[in-house]
């Protein structure tokens, strides 16, 4: 479900097999109705990437993962986190320490469910990915924990 399609490896506008309306702005992000944002994800990623939605700790795709290579973002292919820098944090998400490329994710304020969080996202297409705490390991300190409904997986692209 979450593994990665050819099709968005080769061409991200073309997510799933399935033609695509998507524009890529002024600012090289990328632009998708709703509508089809619905059609090119499947229900849960939907869910998580386009309604910030949260999956449930210790059941899903990626929190054990330990396999070498590149996380993408399930919504635009975007890479985003490399294996290297992943680790049990004990929460039960995806854990980093840091992202492939600072610029590659955006931060914003979480005030939801009565706390200030930061709430990351990517920075392409806009995609939930989770949030990001300040007590991850060295060398930076931080904890992204990240939901595996919006990444894709790729064990072909070793780091």
């Amino acid at each position: 479900m979450n593994e990665p399609n050819d099709t968005l490896q080769d061409d991200p506008l073309s997510a799933c097999s399935l033609s695509s309306n998507a524009e890529i702005d002024a600012d090289g992000k990328l632009q998708r109705s709703d509508e089809e944002w619905q059609r090119l994800l499947n229900p849960e990623q939907y869910r998580v990437l386009r309604q910030q939605g949260t999956e449930p700790p210790f059941q899903n795709a990626f929190w054990n993962l330990k396999d070498e290579g590149l996380y993408r973002c399930a919504g635009c292919g975007e890479t985003l986190f490399d294996s290297s820098a992943k680790y049990d944090s004990g929460s039960g998400w995806p854990s980093f320490y840091e992202g492939i490329e600072p610029s590659r994710i955006g931060e914003t304020v979480d005030t939801s469910h009565g706390m200030t969080r930061t709430e990351v996202h990517c920075a392409k297409c806009g995609g939930h990915l989770g949030h990001v705490f300040p007590d991850g390991p060295k060398p930076t300190g931080l904890r992204y924990c990240i939901n595996s409904a919006s990444l894709a997986f790729d064990s072909s692209e070793k780091t």
